[in-house]
């Protein structure tokens, strides 16, 4: 299994929920020091990168980019694909669409959609707003396929959103519906230890549709700092045979360059006790 680690350019507000907030190659540096496989970047927009920039950055530094997250979309640009107003969907779907683009280039193959699918208003039915990210998560969708790359939808806690909070049965029920090949799940175990019964049950409900997953612990800091069962997580992606990427995206505390050590230094010898050859 692949280690990535979640980072933000230095302008991003701290809503990002990423362990480091610098210039994306200093930070992509520092991974590849520390024995990360790749970085997630969290982007408002396409023009947060310049892509030879960043590409030369990663190959200098041997490290891959599994996925760009779109938090800081809903976050700082205050779009979202359940949003009453139509002008308002046009221009999230026209953001996601430049950002699927800049992942391409950067041979990503996953774009998140988290917070920015938006929830259902004060007062709205869930079936309107729906049908209003049936309709825009579509779009985006189809531009993603020309691409090659999946839409990751990750099921987020009711704290921050509420339309699609646990994995099992919210996110397999969306996904289900939906129906179009490449949307699927995005479990992350932070949110799912505050909305699934259980984070491994849900993980092997999920089974095939797990196309990428975000790793913290309990609390939000690294993993092994919390009370996270890592151990079950790990087993149960297994069982579904999953053996792809797992990227850390936690809390900056003690520190960026700490946090980021601790969650390595935590997975790796998990990981390499599990299965000896994904983790070299």
């Amino acid at each position: 299994m692949k280690l990535g680690l979640a980072i933000a350019p230095l302008e991003a507000q701290p809503s990002a929920f990423v362990v480091m907030r610098d210039r994306l190659e200093t930070s992509i540096a520092k991974a590849a020091r520390m024995g990360y496989d790749g970085v997630e970047l969290a982007l408002a927009q396409a023009s947060d990168v310049d892509v030879p920039q960043i590409r030369a950055a990663l190959d200098e530094h041997g490290l891959s980019v599994p996925t760009v997250s779109t938090g800081r979309v809903f976050a700082e640009g205050r779009m979202w694909l359940t949003n009453p107003d139509r002008a308002i969907r046009a221009r999230a779907v026209d953001t996601l669409k430049g950002l699927i683009d800049t992942a391409a280039a950067l041979d990503a193959s996953r774009l998140n959609i988290g917070r920015v699918r938006g929830f259902v208003a004060e007062g709205e039915e869930r079936a309107r707003a729906e049908e209003r990210f049936f309709e825009t998560i579509s779009l985006c969708a189809s531009h993603a396929a020309a691409h090659d790359i999946t839409i990751v939808l990750e099921p987020v806690n009711r704290y921050e959103i509420n339309y699609i909070n646990s994995v099992w049965p919210d996110g397999l029920d969306v996904v289900s519906r939906l129906g179009v090949p490449n949307v699927k799940l995005m479990p992350d175990v932070f949110h799912m230890n505050i909305e699934d019964a259980s984070i491994a049950a849900s993980l092997k409900a999920a089974g095939s549709q797990v196309a990428y997953i975000h790793l913290a612990d309990s609390n939000r800091w690294a993993p092994g700092q919390g009370h996270t069962d890592f151990d079950a997580i790990f087993e149960a992606l297994e069982s579904i045979g999953y053996d792809d990427w797992a990227t850390v995206e936690i809390l900056p505390y003690p520190s960026p360059d700490e946090a980021a050590q601790q969650a390595l230094e935590y997975l790796r010898p998990m990981l390499a006790r599990r299965t000896p050859t994904a983790a070299v």
